[in-house]
């Protein structure tokens, strides 16, 4: 009897092991990050694929729905086995998720930041940090602006070529000139389509927006506001008339034009500027018929008549900020850290970041060979690198809401059509600004 109770007990230890075991390996910590690009799907998830065979840790992705990030992130995070690794959209979305954001301010990855600033967070927190940076300003064919420089006719006469646009006076003078002989130089217009078909208006709405509310920040010495003055309304103006009234498309049909119409314009040679952003390069490459070469692609900020804007560079921020679900447990987040660590500092993971994903990443572990080169990504360091020029911040980060951002287009597309004055912009701005302000506090 004693032998075979020795046994029953061994058998037991032994099975118990085993359940252990298999119990530790279901468990073992790993990464779940939620992507909100759906572009970016495959290739994060064969970056997942290639960190887990490398370091033995288990990862999967999960990518949101276009346009419905929020709301599966909400979904998500209540689960039993949330997302550890999620997306932060600049400081609104950080008040969003807070209580559920990391401190990254002692992690090797904050440290790597080449300009900490560019880090979000609160008092001497940081709780998110910025995986890629882009630009924007105004694109132009170097091919059609030499070309037009070359016209004896020409009315600029002044400036010999794109370098000597240095503010919106001689950007309009110019642009103007260029669609008063369009035909000449064998285009239709100096500009793109203004889009504004349903969800298309985010150029206007957002990023030249941002332009009069840097401003009004930086002489109030603020980074946010809850009520504004749009005391920069004229500068706003000045660009959007610029846009409207010299485009291939009459204003009173920019209803149905997309930002994909504005692109294939520019690609086929039709006209000489777009306003967009150093991710256009694809876009512009793979259009069917292309005939613009990556050597006359070419950036000029976007200048609206302030004083002293002859200094003034691009449009340089992200809208993609990484942050730690500070809910899951202590190896998670650990595991977490270490794939962020892998893919920004090691060769494989670097490679990835720039070749799969298409990263412009902030941090000092990246040389410039080991960055994109497609032309617009050197024209925004060569911006940023002049030490000359300042660049302009992304502060629409901190608009209020996408209804905002809804309200403001719908203002500017009944302005460009002609049944409203630029008031009615300019109160919708203000207006819908402190209404949502306000909900959002």
């Amino acid at each position: 009897m004693k032998r075979f109770f020795n046994l029953t007990v061994i058998n037991a230890v032994i099975i118990c092991a085993l359940l252990l075991s298999t119990c530790a390996k279901d468990t073992n910590p790993g990464v779940y990050f939620l992507n909100f690009k759906p572009e970016t799907d495959k290739e994060w998830v064969a970056a997942a694929a290639l960190f887990t065979k490398e370091t033995g840790i288990p990862m999967k992705v999960v990518t949101a729905a276009s346009g419905t990030y929020e709301q599966t992130l909400r979904a998500e995070i209540s689960k039993a086995k949330p997302p550890t690794l999620f997306n932060l959209n600049g400081p609104v979305g950080m008040h969003n998720w807070q209580g559920y954001t990391a401190d990254l301010k002692d992690s090797a990855l904050y440290q790597w930041l080449g300009d900490k600033g560019l880090a979000i967070g609160e008092a001497d927190h940081v709780f998110g940090i910025p995986y890629a940076i882009e630009g924007y300003g105004i694109i132009y064919n170097d091919a059609i602006l030499r070309k037009y420089f070359a016209l004896p006719s020409r009315a600029v006469k002044d400036i010999n070529g794109a370098e000597g646009i240095s503010n919106f006076a001689k950007l309009k003078a110019v642009a103007e000139d260029i669609q008063a002989r369009a035909a000449e130089l064998g285009i239709s217009a100096a500009f793109a389509s203004t889009s504004f078909s349903p969800g298309e208006d985010w150029r206007w709405n957002t990023h030249l927006a941002n332009m009069p509310i840097y401003f009004e920040y930086r002489d109030k010495g603020v980074s946010d506001l809850d009520i504004i003055d749009l005391s920069y309304s004229e500068n706003f103006k000045n660009i959007f008339d610029l846009y409207i009234n010299n485009s291939i498309t009459d204003r009173k049909m920019t209803g149905s034009k997309t930002v994909g119409d504005s692109m294939t314009e520019f690609a086929l040679g039709k006209v000489a500027f777009i306003q967009n952003g150093t991710w256009s390069w694809t876009q512009i490459s793979g259009e069917n018929g292309n005939v613009v070469k990556m050597e006359d692609i070419k950036f000029l900020p976007i200048y609206t008549g302030v004083d002293g804007e002859e200094t003034q560079g691009l449009c340089v921020g992200t809208e993609n900020f990484i942050a730690i679900n500070s809910r899951t447990n202590e190896e998670e987040q650990a595991a977490s850290l270490k794939f962020l660590e892998w893919l920004f500092n090691t060769e494989t993971g670097k490679n990835i970041a720039s070749s799969k994903l298409g990263l412009v990443t902030p941090f000092t572990t990246f040389s410039d060979a080991e960055r994109p080169g497609d032309p617009l990504i050197k024209e925004m360091f060569r911006y940023v690198s002049d030490q000359k020029l300042h660049s302009v911040p992304w502060v629409f980060t901190t608009f209020p809401s996408q209804e905002f951002k809804n309200e403001l287009g719908a203002a500017l597309n009944a302005y460009t059509v002609g049944s409203q004055g630029w008031d009615h912009v300019k109160n919708t701005f203000v207006n819908a600004w402190a209404v949502e302000k306000a909900a959002a506090n």
